[in-house]
């Protein structure tokens, strides 16, 4: 990221204004935002990829979220958990794109997709595929982001019970779809905190 005038270069496909002047050098340093972006942007992205089944859309989501995060960096460096905030952003801002486009295909999803990922198993990518954006995001800020339920549910704008029933139905789902594989690999509930 580098400052250009009146401009903040996030990335190189995002320069947006720097709306808030009081941001100083200070703010930006080690423990910044720099260091913020350093440490989540790339999670970000991947998270939003596996939710939305859409490298692109995601990419594009998590450097607007970023972008976002940097303008309001003096409040949203406040927040317990930043990266949730721009995990919701990046999500919001996703959706308003795919509604003014109209239809939505997410590529990642495909069975004919050019850019599969590498890492998911064939038969967790379909199940995975199988469930809609509500329960999919709640299954990637569990698991893959490894949040707990009241991260969760801040990230979302949820309530903890919304994010405990729909992590139930999501789970049930997986199993379901996933019975097949060894059967020494269970797909339980991520311990939940006492205070959850």
């Amino acid at each position: 990221m580098e400052r250009q005038g009146g401009h903040v270069r996030v990335c190189p496909m995002v320069s947006v204004q720097a709306v808030d002047r009081h941001v100083t050098e200070e703010t930006m340093s080690v423990g910044g935002f720099d260091e913020f972006w350093r440490r989540n942007r790339r999670d970000l992205a991947r998270a939003l990829a596996v939710t939305l089944g859409d490298a692109d859309l995601a990419s594009d989501a998590a450097d607007e979220a970023m972008a976002r995060a940097y303008q309001h960096w003096d409040r949203v460096s406040g927040y317990a958990n930043p990266a949730g905030w721009a995990y919701r952003v990046g999500l919001n801002w996703s959706r308003s794109v795919v509604r003014r486009r109209g239809r939505f295909h997410p590529t990642l999803y495909r069975r004919d997709s050019v850019d599969p990922p590498t890492v998911i198993d064939p038969a967790l990518h379909r199940a995975l595929a199988g469930l809609d954006i509500k329960h999919r995001s709640v299954i990637v800020c569990r698991f893959l982001l490894d949040w707990s339920v009241d991260e969760t549910a801040a990230a979302l704008d949820l309530r903890p019970g919304t994010v405990k029933s729909r992590l139930s139905r999501a789970l049930d789902r997986l199993r379901a779809e996933l019975h097949h594989l060894d059967p020494a690999v269970t797909f339980d509930h991520p311990p939940v905190e006492e205070n959850s």
